[in-house]
């Protein structure tokens, strides 16, 4: 049942060669370049802001950086407990862009981008996280356009965002605070320079 739907909705979106070469080379773009927002980001938030919401935004990051953790390593084990080949392995649909012939499920970048703007949802605007679930689905559109994934990878990266965000939430519970006091300690050492200077927040 699940993997009949995985083949209507796989063959629903992926394009074809009839698809415009405009739309071939906007979905390139999501699927391969989008991602970077998450490292650019993070730091943003993690080196600049008013001075009233740096501690917070910092926090934010390691919030996130501990769902990303949680989420890539449970990605990894999914990925060997339940293989699935790309659709381009079994010779289904059209391929629009270059990768490895390794398991599709979930999908990596789904994993992290769902992750992120999960992240953004829960602990720091609604509206932040809305606008990266936006990106968060691109990118999940993108591969699925291009032929790289299916739809089920998604909906697997979004439901093991899920399971890094709650983990994340209880190990910051536990060390949180300990922690981002000892990364802020060396932060603070290996950017005295800069900080100093005035190029990067204290």
């Amino acid at each position: 049942m699940l993997e009949h739907l995985n083949y209507g909705l796989f063959y629903l979106i992926n394009a074809t060669p009839a698809s415009p070469e405009w739309s071939i080379d906007i979905a390139t773009f999501f699927a391969k370049d989008l991602i970077s927002i998450v490292p650019l980001l993070a730091a943003i938030l993690w080196l600049w802001g008013p001075r009233s919401q740096v501690n917070s935004q910092r926090q934010l990051v390691i919030k996130v950086a501990m769902a990303l953790a949680v989420s890539v390593l449970a990605s990894f084990v999914l990925g060997h407990i339940f293989p699935h080949d790309r659709p381009f392995v079994d010779h289904v649909g059209y391929t629009f862009l270059h990768h490895a012939p390794d398991d599709s499920f979930p999908s990596d970048h789904g994993t992290v981008i769902f992750t992120f703007a999960l992240a953004f949802l829960f602990w720091h605007r609604v509206w932040s996280g809305a606008l990266l679930m936006v990106v968060a689905v691109a990118i999940a559109w993108s591969r699925i356009y291009l032929g790289v994934h299916w739809p089920l990878d998604m909906v697997g990266g979004f439901l093991v965002g899920l399971i890094g965000c709650v983990s994340a939430a209880i190990l910051w519970s536990l060390f949180g605070q300990a922690l981002y006091n000892g990364l802020s300690h060396l932060y603070r050492t290996l950017f005295a320079i800069p900080i100093r200077k005035g190029w990067v927040r204290d």
